[in-house]
């Protein structure tokens, strides 16, 4: 099958290609760096499917262009969906797989490193060595053990999470809708919002974003938090009202933020913006706190995670070029 491949970094090729060269029958990879909207549509001309990432655009006027073009697959090499209209997918007759899970432990441990980072002050601390400057003022931590983590989402990645903070000694509370059997055999509360809000020292956020988790963390849920609480986001960045974040930050409410994602990425992450003004007056606003740390949506950048990333996505193809939808992770 022809696949064009948008929103391709040397490391989208250098591991789809292994994957696809170790393919009975390898399909023909076309690869592109811009990203997927209306406008780069175009470039999916004579493809059946195309590959895309979290801040492509498939709205349904890309999606036309797509179904006009004779596209019949969207095989997004990513967990989350939201990036999709599914309702005008479903209508075209284009079919959305995804990668459901690929390594929860990669984006799990990058929460942990945020954590740790926030608390001891490593990003501070870093500077200080490097300037010569070796003074602990500023720089006072706490102990972990016995802190409560508050893990909301308990997919894999959330399951992963709270097992490692327990292996710090952390009491763990945790919210979804659908609770995990595991996790409470294993000594995790789960709690309603209203509860956890008031209890938490941190909050991970894990759930994907939809309708109902879309600002989960605005001005009525940090006015319910704990005072000095950390906030940590590896999920969505929609999860968070950034705007409410940063009036939480200068009231002292929130103590620690760490973000891997932001609500409004996609003009910023991935790409080298270093030569260009920053034209973010929020993002810029974030930067100057110094109890802030923010990644580029890199929690899921570890080897193996792009190892199985391009083996899903890859199979996905393969299982919709031979009709075996059942085993497709299909989201519409």
């Amino acid at each position: 099958m022809k696949v064009a491949i948008f929103s391709t970094k040397p490391y989208d090729r250098e591991f789809l290609t292994n994957a696809n060269s170790a393919l009975t029958q390898p399909h023909e990879l076309v690869f592109h760096e811009t990203q997927l909207n209306p406008q780069s549509a175009l470039l999916a001309q004579g493809c059946t499917a195309v590959c895309c990432f979290v801040n492509d655009h498939l709205d349904a006027t890309a999606l036309q262009q797509l179904a006009n073009l004779g596209v019949k697959l969207i095989a997004l090499r990513c967990a989350g969906f939201n990036q999709v209209d599914l309702v005008a997918a479903k209508d075209l007759g284009i079919v959305v797989a995804r990668v459901a899970e690929y390594s929860p432990h990669a984006v799990a441990e990058h929460a942990l490193g945020l954590i740790l980072m926030l608390n001891r002050n490593l990003h501070r601390a870093y500077h200080r060595v490097r300037e010569n400057d070796y003074s602990l003022n500023g720089l006072l931590g706490f102990d972990m053990v016995n802190k409560t983590v508050a893990v909301i989402g308990t997919g894999k990645i959330g399951q992963v999470f709270a097992k490692i903070v327990q292996g710090l000694g952390c009491r763990v509370i945790a919210y979804d809708p659908q609770p995990a059997p595991i996790l409470a055999a294993n000594g995790v509360n789960y709690a309603a919002l209203s509860d956890i809000w008031p209890t938490a020292d941190i909050i991970s956020l894990h759930c994907p974003l939809n309708s109902s988790t879309h600002h989960l963390i605005n001005a009525e849920s940090i006015a319910q938090m704990k005072n000095g609480a950390m906030l940590i986001n590896t999920g969505r960045g929609g999860l968070i009202d950034t705007r409410a974040v940063i009036d939480g930050l200068k009231s002292k409410k929130i103590g620690y933020l760490g973000l891997d994602v932001y609500e409004e990425e996609g003009d910023l992450f991935f790409e080298d913006n270093s030569n260009l003004l920053l034209q973010d007056d929020v993002f810029a606003r974030l930067l100057t706190f110094p109890n802030v740390v923010i990644t580029g949506h890199q929690a899921f950048f570890t080897r193996e995670a792009l190892t199985a990333i391009a083996a899903i996505t890859l199979a996905n193809i393969t299982h919709f070029e031979r009709e075996e939808l059942s085993q497709m992770c299909i989201v519409n």
